[in-house]
């Protein structure tokens, strides 16, 4: 007669055990977060404690993290700095304009590279293909400063743009004097520099989509548009909606690079936006808590932007970051 027996399992293990035995095999693999990790803490993290300044009295040469409490100081308000800038109606244009450049840069420039790569799909030419792809990217890995220099070169008054103005009978145009150039110069300079690289994502996200599917589609007589309505765009949808909640949650952020080279006094009303803002504030103007408090508001506004686009995808797509 044979034995009952019964299945014993082995007690779980901690948490940090498992942690230290996972470690110890794949230690390797561990050690290259180092970098990445370090980085994080030292630029990202760190410098975040410097926030307190917005809410402290900071003097150039004095403690890092302020010398005393806003509500120390005068009529003791500890939010003075986020009253003054609420209340700052140059603040709130410049504000406005961030707002209206992120948005029509992101309405413009988000759906070039699904397009391209859709396109680009569609090549048969493998060597044409390859050259397309190779020269889209180029651009990306030029630097901010080469790439703003052509560009001032090419609007400049005897630029190309202007000697093709005039060769059509045109009169020549002052294009970084003139207040409303700037946003479309902007966010074409922005498509162009970023369609290439910007779309190597949606390249890889076709290459998981099953052939089978599209052979499916063919049987119920599908064609190419169809297919790409049908199976190309759902099989990509995931890759779309979780740039989208990126792109969303950081055009607050503008390029603050390209266009601090860009901008001049003269076309401030459609060019400073927040980022330029602070730079002239803190670094230039030595105003360090205002400009923190500035930025702590932009960022909560970034945060609040992710957050419910990310929602939103969820509640009408299915589909999120988390």
């Amino acid at each position: 007669m044979a034995k009952n027996t019964t299945l014993t399992l082995a007690p779980k293990q901690p948490l940090g055990t498992r942690f230290v035995r996972a470690f110890k095999q794949n230690w390797q693999l561990y050690s290259l977060l180092v970098v990445p990790v370090g980085y994080l803490i030292i630029f990202r993290y760190i410098p975040m404690l410097g926030n307190v300044i917005a809410l402290r009295h900071f003097t150039p040469g004095g403690s890092m993290f302020g010398d005393k409490w806003m509500s120390e100081l005068g009529d003791g308000d500890l939010f003075y700095y986020f009253k003054r800038f609420m209340s700052d109606p140059t603040f709130w244009k410049i504000f406005k304009n961030t707002v209206f450049l992120g948005f029509e840069t992101l309405i413009f420039t988000f759906p070039l590279p699904i397009i391209f790569a859709l396109l680009l799909n569609e090549v048969t030419g493998v060597k044409f293909k390859k050259f397309v792809q190779t020269a889209s990217y180029l651009p990306h890995f030029l630097s901010m400063v080469i790439i703003s220099g052509m560009i001032l070169q090419l609007t400049g008054t005897n630029g190309t743009f202007n000697n093709i103005i005039e060769a059509l009978g045109g009169h020549k145009i002052i294009f970084f004097q003139d207040p409303k150039w700037f946003h479309p110069i902007y966010i074409i300079s922005q498509a162009w520099q970023g369609l290439g690289w910007g779309a190597i994502l949606y390249l890889a996200a076709l290459t998981n989509i099953d052939p089978a599917l599209y052979e499916a589609a063919v049987i119920d007589g599908a064609n190419r548009w169809k297919q790409t309505l049908h199976v190309t765009i759902p099989g990509i949808l995931p890759t779309i909606i979780t740039l989208l909640v990126l792109n969303i949650g950081s055009f607050m952020a503008v390029g603050f690079e390209k266009v601090l080279l860009l901008q001049n006094p003269s076309i401030y009303s459609t060019a400073d936006v927040i980022s330029t803002y602070l730079y002239r504030l803190g670094i230039m103007s030595g105003s360090f808590s205002y400009a923190a408090a500035i930025g702590i508001f932009n960022s909560v506004i970034g945060l609040v932007l992710v957050l419910f686009s990310n929602w939103l995808s969820k509640k009408i797509t299915n589909t999120s970051l988390w």
